[in-house]
């Protein structure tokens, strides 16, 4: 058996713990942020605003709205509502579907304690043509007037095929 000396063992430790921090750390993440949502629950009215920042127009991204939901939430789906501004003002609608549970009620989200995080695929190897920030806006499409249940609504976009 070769015995290293001890300070050239703990040296080479931390080499490699570094390296693998620095691995593990590492994400195609060129957004991602959240908001939080009121603890009374999310009004009709309410829009949740992300403004994101894009300068690379050849690469392809995927685009996601993630959504924290707690155990109170009534429902199985959520349906969202999206305003697109690009950078020189092209506005754009859509819905999305969000499914949080299946079928049975068994919620479909990561996490720990009362609170489960859902991310949800909005767009697929989508190119952005005209680099500047766009503008996403988000309302609820539930037929509550104030919907309980919902923690935080976030966006996340990541560059596609860098890893």
């Amino acid at each position: 058996m070769i015995l290293m000396p001890k300070k050239r063992l703990n040296k080479s430790f931390w080499v490699l713990f570094v390296a693998i921090f620095a691995i593990a750390c590492t994400s195609n993440d060129v957004y991602f942020q959240y908001q939080s949502v009121a603890q009374k629950g999310w009004s009709k009215d309410s829009l949740y605003r992300f403004d994101i920042p894009i300068t690379d127009t050849v690469a392809t991204y995927n685009v996601y709205v993630n959504v924290r939901n707690r155990g109170e939430y009534p429902y199985q789906n959520l349906w969202l509502f999206l305003n697109k501004t690009t950078p020189d003002s092209i506005q754009s609608k859509d819905s999305i579907e969000c499914y949080l549970a299946d079928q049975r009620g068994k919620w479909l989200g990561k996490g720990l304690g009362s609170i489960l995080e859902m991310p949800v695929l909005y767009q697929q190897n989508v190119r952005f043509k005209k680099a500047g920030t766009y503008h996403y806006k988000i309302v609820q499409g539930m037929r509550d007037s104030v919907l309980k249940g919902i923690n935080d609504i976030g966006m996340r976009v990541e560059k596609v095929g860098r890893k």
